[in-house]
């Protein structure tokens, strides 16, 4: 684990002593696991490997700091006793994307073990499968887990040769009979036919982007509450190349009909907000593709909504 340098977590400061006059630089704790006691801890996975293998367009490794100093600056709103703490970065060492999953897995575990929600900044999309890792060690095997992911692309190839950004929830899926996977926002021409036909023989819930019109999601804010219904625990995970690249250009495969921010949005609260939610990743931010800083802007308001859910329903 990487510490993280003080210097990224700095912004604006109207004033020192007043709580409600604070943001985020102000609040977050740099700490080790150890020392996490509930609230909300960040952790980044600098990891683009499984983007190389995928053909996919590098920088999303930049994230997590990107992120980080997107943050920085947004007003702390919650109540004073509310915690958040940074433990740092887990980096791919080289073209080993396998042992660093497992280094995101067991930290993930050890925040839960704590009490706390995991916030990870990837990375690619790669980052989902560490992350699983770590929820399902700390609910256990048994355990019904729902994967809810928001994202363009089904994430549903073939891994009998690499394992890549392509592959994770394949790999979940066929190797664990107590995952189910629902996703929101798939493009209709993003994916090809053989991985709709996959989806359908995996059981996968999906919801098209086009039938995802912001003020008109009341059905599909009944198939998530189904869907979370039906398992003991949740994951959130958001591959930020479902947004409309008019808002989000800085991703691997940007999306010219992408969702609109408000629906993403709407998403992670509900999700989030939910009582059986453990945890959240954001991933394919792209810092080297952004214009002026928007996507990353975009991500970190997005991250900031997911903390807020997990920080308000405690």
């Amino acid at each position: 684990m990487n510490k993280v340098n003080e210097s990224i977590w700095i912004g604006r400061t109207d004033d020192t002593e007043d709580c409600a006059s604070f943001r985020y630089h102000q609040v977050v704790e740099l700490a080790n696991i150890k020392q996490i006691s509930g609230g909300c801890a960040i952790i980044g996975f600098e990891c683009e490997e499984g983007v190389r293998r995928n053909k996919g367009r590098l920088g999303a490794a930049g994230a997590p700091n990107a992120l980080r100093s997107g943050l920085a600056n947004l007003p702390w709103r919650f109540p004073e006793n509310a915690q958040l703490c940074d433990v740092g970065n887990i980096a791919c060492d080289g073209e080993d994307l396998e042992s660093a999953q497992r280094q995101l897995g067991e930290a993930v575990t050890a925040i839960l073990s704590k009490g706390a929600a995991p916030i990870i900044l990837g990375g690619g999309h790669e980052t989902l499968y560490g992350h699983y890792l770590g929820v399902r060690e700390s609910i256990g095997k048994d355990a019904t887990l729902g994967i809810v992911n928001i994202d363009a692309h089904f994430d549903l190839r073939p891994y009998d040769e690499q394992t890549s950004s392509g592959t994770m929830f394949r790999q979940i899926l066929e190797q664990d009979p107590q995952s189910r996977y629902f996703v929101a926002g798939i493009q209709r021409y993003g994916n090809t036919q053989e991985l709709f036909d996959r989806a359908d023989l995996l059981d996968v819930t999906y919801v098209h982007e086009d039938e995802m019109i912001p003020g008109h999601l009341d059905n599909l804010m009944v198939a998530l509450d189904n869907f979370i219904g039906h398992h003991d625990a949740v994951l959130l995970t958001l591959c930020t190349d479902v947004l409309n690249a008019a808002f989000a250009p800085g991703v691997s495969a940007p999306s010219p009909f992408g969702l609109d921010p408000s629906t993403v949005r709407a998403i992670i609260r509900k999700v989030a907000g939910h009582e059986k939610t453990r945890s959240f990743d954001i991933c394919e931010v792209n810092p080297a593709l952004d214009e002026n800083g928007r996507t990353v802007k975009l991500g970190a308001h997005l991250v900031n909504e997911a903390i807020a859910s997990f920080i308000l329903k405690a």
